[in-house]
């Protein structure tokens, strides 16, 4: 869904096996340093480079679970925040 020129949101139910190939795109695409988002109402090619701030958050309620992965960077050097190293476990 494109809600401006310069950002790009797509929300849908998807099932597990095509959650991981997605991240796995998003996985090759970090690789690359070129990420191309697309769906019927927009897109957006972005170009991380340099170093990258990771943010995770995870929520467990009595109803619903919740993962939020947020990967930015800056397009010129700047401070980053840094709490130390992720530990995930599958």
């Amino acid at each position: 869904m494109m809600e401006r020129k310069d950002r790009f949101k797509h929300e849908s139910i998807q099932d597990r096996k095509t959650i991981q190939s997605l991240i796995t795109a998003i996985n090759r695409g970090i690789a690359k340093g070129e990420l191309h988002f697309s769906d019927d109402t927009g897109e957006i090619t972005l170009n991380p480079d340099g170093m990258l701030n990771l943010k995770v958050t995870a929520s467990k309620d009595e109803a619903r679970c919740r993962m939020d992965i947020r990967i930015s960077w800056a397009n010129e050097n700047t401070d980053l925040k840094d709490a130390g190293k992720l530990k995930v476990k599958s």
